[in-house]
């Protein structure tokens, strides 16, 4: 007797058939599935398959542009370094600036006293940079006695102008020579100088260039008016090269410094002998305002070739005439009609004790062309050195019409000077759009009671 199940086989056919349909049904789902997804992807038709495109890249321009990325980042790095080490530097340099103000405060604040201000900043130091000869020419020199109590010092120091320092290849050029030979013949150099404000020049152990064939001058009052020959000085300088030349001069055309005034035949001969009313005035006319014979020395700047100290000396005047050497030997022209000449500039202060002058003249030196604070100076000094009473004659001051009112006269106000005569003149030879005016003046330096 057995089992029931052995008994039915037939009953085991039907679970196994199940089965195996179940299997093929997984099977064919797979398969619909994988064609399903394939069709998807790859299908042309299908919406979905066109919106899925992948991005494209261009690699060759994102390398250039990580190249160029790379330089800029590597030149900001190196900027940065450059400016750290300039932001060291630039600190060192501050620190020994600090240090250095210190130390200068901490040195005036121990040397409160000007002679040892003065120590720290002496004479000396300005003149380090020149020759030896410029040294010992213009450096201070011991008193072989000792301290002086007249003059308060054991030392003096020569006068040179202080405008010197500022021209040391100029200087240094002046003062090379051989010592005891002879000196460069650099007149012409020597006045620029002067003219600059080296004014006046040091002086210089060396021998000026004599004239070759040098005669004697002629003698008093004859050489007023006598031509002086040729022989009588050193032509080197000068464009011409002969006194003949300077009077044929005011026939060539061209701008010459008192262009006709080496012509002592010419209109130099006439002046200031008439007195027209005008701007002219007459030398008898102007020492007719003062007592006979209290006229006696005077001064004329800017005088030319001697002319008005030429004819005051037949007056029994004697006047001292400044000039400049402008392409022309004036100082020695004035010297060879026996009347003193001054080689010095309207700069300069004038080398006369106060109150000692009687007569002060200027013909066409003093005008516009000076800035008016060194002319209010100059004028100052004038009044210094006239004595009371005094004369001041102002020839041919030049100027515009819109200065003679608001400047010069309100300037000559504050001087103080007395008015005894005033003419104004335009002039016209230029138009009289050019509204350009000459004044006459004599002014009298007062007597204060």
């Amino acid at each position: 007797m057995g089992n029931g199940d052995d008994d039915h086989p037939s009953s085991k056919r039907p679970i196994q058939h199940t089965q195996t349909k179940y299997k093929l049904k997984i099977l064919l789902l797979v398969i619909l599935t994988n064609l399903l997804t394939i069709y998807v992807f790859t299908g042309p038709s299908l919406p979905i398959a066109q919106n899925l495109s992948l991005p494209t890249w261009d690699h060759t321009k994102l390398l250039n542009e990580l190249n160029i990325t790379k330089r800029e980042l590597a030149n900001s790095r190196a900027q940065n370094s450059d400016l750290q080490q300039h932001l060291k530097a630039s600190n060192i340099l501050t620190k020994s600036l600090l240090t250095e103000l210190s130390r200068l405060n901490a040195a005036i604040d121990q040397h409160s006293s000007s002679k040892e201000v003065s120590s720290i900043f002496s004479f000396d130091d300005l003149l380090s940079d020149l020759s030896t000869e410029a040294k010992l020419g213009m450096g201070p020199q011991k008193l072989p006695l000792g301290y002086s109590p007249r003059s308060g010092t054991d030392e003096l120091y020569p006068s040179v102008g202080g405008g010197c320092l500022r021209y040391e290849e100029e200087l240094a050029q002046y003062m090379t020579y051989k010592i005891g030979g002879e000196c460069p013949v650099d007149d012409v150099f020597a006045q620029r100088l002067m003219l600059k404000g080296c004014e006046p020049l040091p002086r210089r152990r060396c021998h000026p260039k004599s004239p070759a064939g040098y005669k004697e001058p002629s003698p008093l009052p004859k050489s007023l008016w006598t031509m002086p020959p040729d022989t009588s000085i050193v032509w080197d300088p000068y464009t011409c090269k002969s006194y003949g030349c300077l009077v044929e001069r005011k026939k060539l055309p061209g701008f010459y410094d008192c262009k006709d005034c080496f012509d002592l035949e010419g209109r130099e001969k006439s002046r200031w002998l008439f007195d027209n009313g005008g701007l002219d005035f007459g030398i008898n006319e102007v020492l007719g305002t003062k007592p006979h014979g209290t006229t006696r020395i005077g001064l004329d700047i800017g005088g030319g070739t001697g002319t008005f100290a030429a004819r005051m000396k037949e007056k029994n005047v004697t006047i001292v005439t400044t000039s400049m050497n402008l392409d022309g030997p004036f100082n020695s022209f004035i010297a060879s009609r026996g009347l003193i000449s001054m080689h010095i500039s309207v700069s300069q202060r004038l080398p006369f004790f106060e109150n000692t002058l009687d007569i002060v003249h200027s013909m066409h030196i003093l005008s516009n062309w000076i800035p008016d604070t060194m002319l209010e100076f100059t004028l100052y000094d004038i009044y210094r050195v006239l004595r009371p009473g005094g004369i001041f004659w102002l020839d041919h001051f030049f100027c515009l019409g819109s200065q003679l009112n608001s400047t010069y006269v309100p300037m000559l106000d504050r001087v103080g000077f007395k008015k005894l005569r005033w003419n104004a003149g335009m002039k016209l030879d230029r138009g009289i759009d050019k509204n350009e005016w000459y004044f006459s003046a004599l002014l009298e330096k007062p007597v204060k009671s």
